[in-house]
Order: structure tokens, then C-alpha cells, then sequence
């Protein structure tokens, strides 16, 4: 299964692209797209819009997993990650791909092991559980992995639970 993780975000959308094979995990892509903050928000969005488009197009996933949106102590903030949020699920839907969500608390638990783990941990987790020679940068990319990775988690969990209880799962 092939996940794409996003981070959104309206001056910086992580991505990442993780498959899980017999073996582990892997690392098949990511990045970032960036958006001046001197463009118009209609701009920036249809910025996001158009390369997760070709994102979406180079590697069909499976899955596009994203963070739930977190709302912090900045309204303005919370406002412009909504509306990248909602180019991502647009982007999903116009190809056809389910997405699941997840909280920033689930994801740093799936990869770090604790629900309040920093960005520095949460980096050097995702560094270790894909192999990767360094902390991917910005942190936005690292999250977009880190959320790829507790779409797979999660689905192995739910898969165990499934077996033993005879059910279904959301994958």
C-alpha cells in the first residue's frame, strides 16, 4: 500500500510518500510546495492545488492520510491550514482517492511513541523508521511522513483487531 502524507498548510504543504513493504517501511517520495506570502490566497491555494495534482498523478496512492486540523491560540493561523486542508481533500476527491485523518496527538504517538513529542523527535523517528540519512526538512515534510506513517500503523493495528475479532476496518 502506498500512503501520501500531507501536512497542510498555506505557506508551506509537506508531502510524503510512504510504502509499506515485507520488510518495513520505505520512503518513495517527498517534498514541499511553497507559496509566497506576497501572492494572493486564491493564488496560493490553486498553487497547492496544481502540484499535489501532479503529485497525485507521478505515484497514484493508495491513500492520501492527512492531519486533522489542531486548532492553537491563532485563529488566523488555524483559518489559512483550514483552507489548504480543504485543497488537499479536493485534490483527493477530484482523483478518486480516500483519505483518513488523523490528530496531530495520533501521529506523534504512531511514530514517536508519545502523544506531546516534539518536532526533534518526531524528526529523528521518522529518520529511523524509513532509513533516511537525515531529518527530513523542513519539519512540514518530516510531519507528512510522520502522517504516512501512522496511516500504516494504523492499518496493521486495525487489521490484528479485525483478525481477532472477525470485522471489518476502514482500509
Amino acid at each position: 500500500m502506498l500512503v501520501l502524507g500531507i501536512d497542510p498548510g498555506t505557506a508551506i504543504t509537506g508531502f510524503g510518500l510512504v510504502k509499506e513493504l515485507a520488510t518495513g517501511l520505505e520512503a518513495v517520495g517527498y517534498g514541499s510546495i511553497r507559496t509566497s506570502s506576497r501572492m494572493a490566497p486564491g493564488q496560493r491555494l490553486q498553487k497547492i492545488y496544481r502540484e499535489l495534482e501532479k503529485v497525485l498523478r507521478v505515484y497514484r496512492p493508495d491513500v492520501v492520510a492527512v492531519e486533522e486540523l489542531f486548532f492553537n491560540k491563532n485563529v488566523k493561523t488555524a483559518l489559512a491550514v483550514g483552507e489548504a486542508r480543504g485543497v488537499v481533500l479536493l485534490a483527493a476527491a477530484n482523483f478518486g482517492v480516500r483519505v483518513l485523518e488523523y490528530t496531530p496527538p495520533e501521529v506523534k504517538l504512531a511514530v514517536a511513541g508519545y502523544g506531546r513529542s516534539d518536532k526533534d523527535q518526531v524528526g529523528s523517528m521518522v529518520k529511523m523508521l524509513l532509513s533516511l540519512d537525515e531529518n527530513p526538512k523542513p519539519d512540514d515534510v518530516a510531519d507528512a511522513l510522520a502522517v504516512a506513517i501512522c496511516c500504516l500503523h494504523s492499518r496493521r493495528l486495525q487489521e490484528l483487531q479485525s483478525k481477532s475479532k472477525g470485522g471489518g476496518s476502514r482500509f
